[in-house]
C-alpha cells in the first residue's frame, strides 16, 4: 500500500514538474530544469553485489586454472560477455556472465586454481531495475534548445523505482574509458590469447608467452610465433656471447657433476589433473583380460577399402581408415549384448548402496598422446554411426586434439575407453579404468608371424593383442571373456560387420 501510493504521488509531482516547466520563463527553464533533474536523481541507488560462482563444466572437475583475464576491477560487462578463460581437466573453456553490471573483484589472479562452486568474481548488478530502465534513467541528452532532457519521460511513469543517478550515469563512461585504457597499457596481462599445446610448449621452451607478439585471429599466438621469439632470442645471446674456435669448443670437457642432486618441478595442471583422477582410478579393483586377435581379413578389407576412398573421396573427406574405427564399432556392437560393460557403479543417496546405472547411448572414449599429455575425448553414440563416420569424427577429435583446441563436451560423458598404444609400440598393456567407467580396452602394436593354415602349410598371419581391464567388483571373468570374444568374432570376420550396421 505505502508503495503504492508512492509511485502514485511520484506521478504527480512529474506531471507538476513537466507544466511548470512549460510555463517558466524560456530563460530560466533550463537552470530550472536541471536543478529539478538534480534532485530528482539525487536518490543513491542501491548496490547489488552478486558473487558469481564457478559452475561445473565437467565430470569429476573440483577445480580448475585460470589461464586469463579479459576484465579487472570496475570494468563494465553485458550479460554473456567474456570473463576469463580456464583450463579444465585438460579443456580450455571461456567462462562468460551471467549479468550486466560493473565487475568488483576478481578472486584470483592468472595461474591460480579456482575452486568449483565457489565465488571467482562480484559483478554490481546494478540493483534490481531492469536494464532498459537503467537505459532510460541513466542516458541523459540534451534536447534541441539546450535543456537537459531524459531520453524517455514516459519511462519514468512505467520505471519501479528511481534508483541511478546522473552523477552515476556520467561515471560509468569515464570508468569504461579507464578500463579500456587500462587493458591497452596491460593488455598482455588480460589479453594473451593461446592454446594449452601452445602455453605447454612455453613452458617447455622457457618462453614468457606475454613476450610473444601474437600473429593469430584476435591476436592470438601461434606455435609459429614461439619458434620465431626463440630463435631471435637465441640468435641474440649467440651474437652477445664470444666466438670460439672448433677446437676450443671440442677440447671442452662435459661437466660431470660429483654428486648426486635433485631438482623439484612442479607438476603441470594436465598432470595434476591425471594425478588426482588416477589415484581415484585406482582405487578400483582391476582385472585383466588378454587375447590375441586374428587382423589377416581386416588388413584385406581395409586396403580395399582405402583404394576406394582414395579414388572418390572429395576435398575435406576421409580417404584412408585406421583399424581402429573398426574396432570401436566392433566394442559398440558387443555393449549391444552385454550392457553392463557400459554402465557404472553409483551410490544411491536414499540408501547409500551401491548400484549399477545402465547407459543407453555407447559413448565410447579414445585416449591419445598430445603435447599436453593423454587426453580422453569422447566419440558419442557410436551405436547410431558407421565406420565411415567413426572415423571422421575420430579424425576431427585428432585434429583438434593436437592444436589444442578440445571442448568440454569432447571430453566429457564417456561410458567405455578404448586406449590404442600400439601405434608406439608395445605388445602387452594392463589400462587403468578410467572413473565413472567399469572397462577399458589396450591395444597393441600390429605384428605379422608365421602361422600354420590349411594343408598345415605355414603362412604370415596379421596378430594384435587386445587387453581388457574391468571393474572386478561388478565384472566377472566370464563376462569380460564372453564380450571379449564377440569383439574378437567380429574383427576376424569383418563382413560380418555389414549385417549388424543399423
Amino acid at each position: 500500500m505505502f508503495l503504492q501510493r508512492g509511485s502514485r504521488a511520484l506521478r504527480r509531482q512529474w506531471r507538476t514538474y513537466r507544466g511548470m516547466v512549460r510555463m517558466a520563463d524560456p530563460q530560466m527553464r533550463g537552470a530550472y530544469c536541471a536543478v529539478i533533474a538534480k534532485d530528482f536523481h539525487s536518490t543513491r541507488r542501491t548496490q547489488a553485489i552478486k558473487p558469481v560462482l564457478l559452475a561445473d563444466i565437467g565430470e569429476g572437475i573440483v577445480e580448475c586454472e585460470i589461464i586469463q583475464w579479459f576484465v579487472e576491477p570496475e570494468a563494465r560487462v553485458e550479460e554473456f560477455s567474456p570473463l576469463c578463460e580456464v583450463q579444465s581437466d585438460k579443456a580450455s573453456v571461456e567462462i562468460t556472465s551471467r549479468f550486466a553490471g560493473v565487475v568488483k573483484k576478481l578472486y584470483y589472479d592468472a595461474g591460480e586454481m579456482a575452486k568449483v562452486g565457489k565465488p571467482f568474481v562480484d559483478i554490481d548488478i546494478l540493483g534490481d531495475a531492469k536494464k532498459e530502465y537503467l537505459d532510460a534513467l541513466t542516458a541523459p541528452v540534451p534536447s534541441a534548445d539546450g535543456i537537459l532532457e531524459l531520453s524517455d519521460q514516459n519511462s519514468l511513469e512505467r520505471a519501479p523505482g528511481m534508483q541511478e543517478s546522473a552523477q552515476t550515469s556520467e561515471s560509468i563512461p569515464q570508468s569504461e574509458s579507464s578500463v579500456t585504457q587500462s587493458l591497452s597499457w596491460d593488455k598482455n596481462i588480460y589479453k594473451t590469447l593461446a592454446t594449452p599445446a601452445v602455453r605447454h610448449l612455453c613452458k617447455e621452451l622457457n618462453v614468457g608467452i606475454t613476450d610473444v607478439v601474437g600473429t593469430g585471429k584476435s591476436g592470438r599466438v601461434l606455435k609459429e610465433d614461439i619458434y620465431k621469439f626463440v630463435e631471435a632470442r637465441d640468435a641474440g645471446n649467440k651474437a652477445a656471447q664470444p666466438r670460439q674456435t672448433t677446437l676450443e669448443a671440442s677440447s671442452t670437457p662435459v661437466a660431470i657433476p660429483e654428486r648426486q642432486t635433485e631438482t623439484t618441478v612442479a607438476l603441470t595442471n594436465t598432470q595434476q589433473q591425471m594425478f588426482k583422477t588416477m589415484t581415484r582410478s585406482l582405487s578400483i579393483p582391476h582385472f585383466l583380460y588378454a587375447d590375441e586377435i586374428d587382423f589377416s581379413q581386416l588388413y584385406e578389407l581395409r586396403q580395399r577399402l582405402n583404394k576406394i576412398l582414395l579414388q572418390s573421396a572429395q576435398e575435406g573427406e576421409i580417404s584412408k581408415l585406421s583399424y581402429l574405427p573398426f574396432i570401436i564399432k566392433a566394442v559398440s556392437l558387443a555393449l549391444g549384448k552385454y550392457p553392463i560393460l557400459n554402465a557404472r557403479v553409483d551410490v544411491v543417496p536414499e540408501t547409500s548402496k551401491p548400484a549399477l546405472v545402465y547407459r543407453s547411448q555407447h559413448n565410447i572414449g579414445v585416449a591419445m598422446d598430445t603435447p599436453i599429455g593423454l587426453l580422453v575425448p569422447v566419440i558419442k553414440n557410436v551405436g547410431a554411426k558407421n565406420v565411415l563416420s567413426i572415423a571422421s569424427e575420430l579424425a576431427g577429435l585428432q585434429s583438434r586434439a593436437a592444436t589444442g583446441t578440445l571442448s568440454v563436451q569432447d571430453l566429457t560423458g564417456g561410458t567405455i575407453t578404448v586406449s590404442n598404444i600400439g601405434n608406439i609400440g608395445g605388445t602387452y598393456l594392463s589400462p587403468v579404468i578410467v572413473e565413472k567407467e567399469v572397462a577399458i580396452l589396450g591395444i597393441g602394436r600390429m605384428r605379422t608371424v608365421p602361422a600354420f593354415g590349411k594343408d598345415d602349410k605355414v603362412i604370415k598371419k596379421q596378430v594384435c593383442n587386445f587387453s581388457w581391464s574391468a571393474d572386478h567388483r561388478v565384472v566377472d571373468g566370464a563376462t569380460m571373456a564372453r564380450a571379449a570374444e564377440v569383439i574378437r568374432q567380429i574383427v576376424e570376420s569383418p563382413d560380418a560387420m555389414i549385417l549388424r550396421l543399423r
